[in-house]
């Protein structure tokens, strides 16, 4: 079911909503600066000399952006004017969803902010610089040194012409820009994080402003109804509550409050900030209930073994590139994914608009966040990865479709990972710095080979004969000795002494079958078939080869659509499907070996009354 409070998904901040925010979208000055002269000339108080226009915020490498020009363009420039439509006592805040690599935010002339990263969200209150009575103007600086291996960049080409896999660059704004009018004390930031056995909600709210009389009130609601209000003192900028759901109706009917792929129920979240009896402040947010974990060798949601029936998507699209086209695009991405009969996708080398989370949760799709790799090693790359993974991180922790972390993909930016002690020692750093930040969900330290820590072996196998992949994984003792004796592109799957043990076992990349019978693609992917039908009859043999293993706990095909030169998609780069969705969904369907209960439709709560059982709520609270 659809959050009520949240609308129809166009919000750029979907689970911490205002009803008033003004998207700045559209036509905006605009100016290549190869020369980096535009500080010292000073474009940041000029916008007459931005002589181009864009449309924002389709990359300028993209067709949709109106420029459409690849090739190497280290810095850019933007520029619009806008109405501050904020009442007295108000603050304006100015929001970036996501500007690709390094940027700098003047508004009349003055700069703002400052960030590095160039896939997470940054905002600026804009309220001192503002002119009374006047059209106001912001100005963007954006740096994006297409060479800089040590950059966070995911599949951006660091040549000038695409090669391989790897795409077009992405330079400066490619997520929403927008504006939000906000009290001066208001509620900031909202984390939840669920926490099934005991029946509570986690809440941890930071707040700007607050007085000895300032109070959290908190309104849950699931199909309108009222399920559970509470009422808490602001002791800090940051508190954390506990907020408790009844055990015996969720032991009792869990379908029907849990948050599960063929169960999506979601709580509306109204979450008001008081002084006294004062409303000063009230966001609209949601949250699902559900655990993840792993167990036994198996992943669970809810306590339930389950397969993940997963697909990788790049979400890269031929006129806007990284930008989705607009919000409904992301909508489709994920009913396409659906449609096909997978549970969960993969988003590889990207962090998605949070909307695209949004319509996971709001339709039942699990996802796997991934870091973008760079792809060289240096203290540089430690620090960025660093600081742009924990923005993430509380960027999207309560999303409850994600249900994995992946900080490296492939030994991407740790290329010596087997011999480099400093390497090795970043991986397990930034393995247990996402387990300190998050210990709800598992982390794949290095997906693909190369394993030194993980809480599921995710390992990529494009073999093209379904024989071969029974032979590798057909038992445990094969699949333990294909951790041992198989090394993909010549790289070990697991390091040193690191076993198996009760890890769950994936295949996270395999397939990637080539079926484009009009391209002239440079690149033909891992195997090719010449039809329709070879592509149905390829997939249908190496996925149930997949699933006739009794180890085998999940699997990841490659790839979700055609993505530049790459085309291995199960769709065309316009969405057009190669295949029947139905006939790639009946194959997704099949029985597993690993985990045969999970082709039971109806899922019992194996912890119910562990849930009954759990502790007094007022023994929770802090």
């Amino acid at each position: 079911m659809r959050p009520r409070t949240s609308g129809s998904g166009d919000h750029p901040r979907p689970q911490l909503t205002r009803e008033r925010w003004t998207d700045l979208a559209g036509t905006w000055k605009f100016a290549h600066d190869d020369d980096d002269v535009g500080i010292d000339e000073g474009w940041a108080d000029r916008p007459e000399l931005l002589t181009t226009t864009i449309q924002v915020p389709f990359p300028p490498e993209s067709p949709a952006s109106g420029i459409g020009v690849a090739g190497f363009h280290p810095v850019v420039w933007y520029s619009r004017s806008f109405q501050a439509a904020h009442r007295p006592g108000e603050r304006l805040l100015l929001h970036f969803g996501a500007v690709d690599y390094r940027a700098s935010v003047w508004v009349n002339g003055r700069l703002v902010v400052t960030h590095e990263g160039g896939h997470t969200p940054f905002s600026a209150d804009i309220t001192p610089m503002l002119v009374p009575e006047a059209e106001q103007v912001v100005t963007v600086r954006a740096e994006d040194q297409p060479t800089d291996l040590t950059q966070p960049r995911g599949k951006q080409d660091w040549r000038e012409q695409p090669h391989s896999v790897w795409y077009e660059r992405t330079t400066g704004i490619w997520q929403p820009v927008w504006l939000e009018p906000v009290p001066a004390t208001r509620i900031e930031l909202l984390r939840w994080t669920p926490d099934l056995d005991r029946a509570v909600l986690a809440l941890r709210a930071q707040v700007r402003g607050h007085d000895p009389s300032s109070r959290i009130r908190v309104r849950l609601t699931l199909r309108d109804e009222l399920v559970a209000e509470d009422i808490y003192p602001v002791t800090g900028s940051t508190t954390t509550h506990f907020v408790a759901l009844d055990p015996g109706r969720i032991a009792h009917d869990g379908r029907a409050y849990l948050w599960a792929p063929d169960h999506h129920n979601l709580f509306d979240a109204t979450v008001t900030m008081l002084s006294g009896d004062e409303v000063v402040d009230e966001v609209t947010s949601y949250v699902g209930l559900r655990s993840v974990d792993v167990s036994r060798g198996r992943f669970r949601l809810n306590h339930r073994a389950m397969v993940l029936r997963m697909v990788l998507a790049q979400n890269y699209w031929p006129q806007s590139h990284l930008a989705a086209p607009g919000a409904e695009a992301l909508r489709r991405e994920v009913e396409l994914v659906k449609e096909l009969g997978f549970n969960g996708v993969r988003i590889h080398q990207k962090i998605e608009d949070p909307r695209f989370l949004y319509w996971c949760d709001v339709l039942g799709l699990l996802a796997w966040t991934e870091l973008p790799s760079a792809l060289t090693f240096d203290t540089a790359t430690v620090s960025r990865l660093t600081r742009e993974w924990l923005e993430v991180l509380d960027r999207d922790a309560s999303s409850p479709s994600v249900v994995a972390w992946v900080p490296f993909n492939e030994s991407w930016g740790v290329p010596s990972l087997e011999s480099d002690p400093a390497q090795q020692h970043t991986v397990r750093a930034l393995y247990s710095l996402t387990k300190a930040i998050d210990p709800t969900r598992p982390v794949i330290a290095n997906d693909g080979w190369e394993h030194l820590v993980s809480d599921i072996f995710g390992i990529h196998d494009y073999s093209q004969e379904a024989d071969a992949l029974r032979e590798r994984y057909g038992s445990r003792e094969a699949a333990i000795r294909t951790l041992r004796e198989t090394q993909p592109y010549y790289r070990s799957i697991a390091l040193g002494d690191v076993e198996l043990g009760d890890a769950p076992l994936m295949i996270t990349e395999f397939g990637g079958v080539t079926y484009d019978p009009d391209s002239d693609a440079f690149w033909n992917g891992y195997g090719a078939v010449d039809d329709p039908d070879q592509l149905a009859t390829r997939y249908n043999e190496l996925v149930t080869a997949l699933l006739d293993s009794p180890v085998v706990a999940g699997f990841c095909y490659t790839q979700l659509t055609d993505t530049a030169q790459e085309r291995n998609g199960l769709l065309y780069e316009d969405r057009r499907p190669k295949v029947d969705p139905e006939v790639i969904a009946r194959t997704n369907r099949r029985a597993s070996a690993a985990v045969p209960a999970d082709a039971i439709a109806e899922i019992q709560i194996v912890h119910a009354a562990q849930i009954a059982q759990r502790a007094d709520p007022a023994e929770t609270e802090g």
